[in-house]
């Protein structure tokens, strides 16, 4: 007779390497991890692992995808809150992700280091997939909320959601490359500051909002991570 999964212990035992892979990319850095280390965390065997990841690789894409999972989730009191206006919901989920990513700058760095790596395409690509499929519908609601008071001039806010997604992801990548660049000294600070500006106007215009009417990141934030 087949052995019934149990979907509930299955979720938990997969997120105890999960958990365990998050802790240890924080305190060793990712390249320095080895399954071994997670069995020794966990105490389990490789056949209970390969159970649920076939890869290091595999088991990153889960610490990725929990990582978007959480700093989306943490978005929620924001979205959901009946005295906030469309841009101020929009602007709360910026500054709470920031937020999010600035309470935990060891792991956040780490995980800037492995997407940079072109060994890790796959891993960049599920979070891209991660990011859409969690913030499309946030934004959509959002957006709709803008058309109805009259803030936001737009024909889809369906597709105006899945294009501010795509810029999102490409300001992110950008703002990846521009952390490494002023570590090294190749960029300075207002050339990140331009350069966050004009994703900034194609935002603006997405929405049809006047041009410096929703201010995306303050120049602290900025600083934070760039200065």
């Amino acid at each position: 007779m087949p052995r019934t999964l149990d979907p509930a212990a299955h979720a938990v035992r997969r997120d105890a390497f999960v958990d365990s892979a998050l802790r240890l990319i924080q305190a060793r850095g990712y390249e320095q991890l080895s399954i071994q280390d997670v069995l020794d965390d966990t105490e389990a065997s490789k056949g209970a692992f390969y159970h649920y990841f076939d890869s290091k690789a595999a088991l990153l894409a889960a610490v990725v995808e929990r990582t978007v999972e959480a700093s989306t989730s943490s978005l929620e009191p924001i979205v959901d809150d009946p005295g906030l206006s469309a841009l101020q919901k929009l602007s709360g989920v910026f500054s709470g992700i920031a937020q999010w990513k600035g309470e935990r700058t060891d792991l956040m760095l780490e995980l800037l280091r492995v997407w940079l790596s072109d060994d890790n395409a796959v891993v960049r690509e599920r979070l891209r997939r991660a990011v859409s499929d969690r913030l499309t519908p946030v934004l959509e609601t959002i957006v709709r909320q803008g058309l109805a008071e009259g803030t936001f001039s737009v024909s889809s806010p369906e597709g105006v959601a899945e294009v501010f997604v795509a810029l999102i992801l490409g300001l992110n990548e950008s703002a990846s490359r521009m952390y490494v660049a002023r570590r090294v000294g190749s960029i300075s600070f207002q050339d990140v500051q331009r350069t966050v500006a004009a994703y900034v106007e194609s935002f603006e215009r997405i929405l049809g909002i006047p041009a410096t009417s929703w201010p995306l990141v303050d120049e602290s934030a900025l600083r934070q991570w760039f200065d």
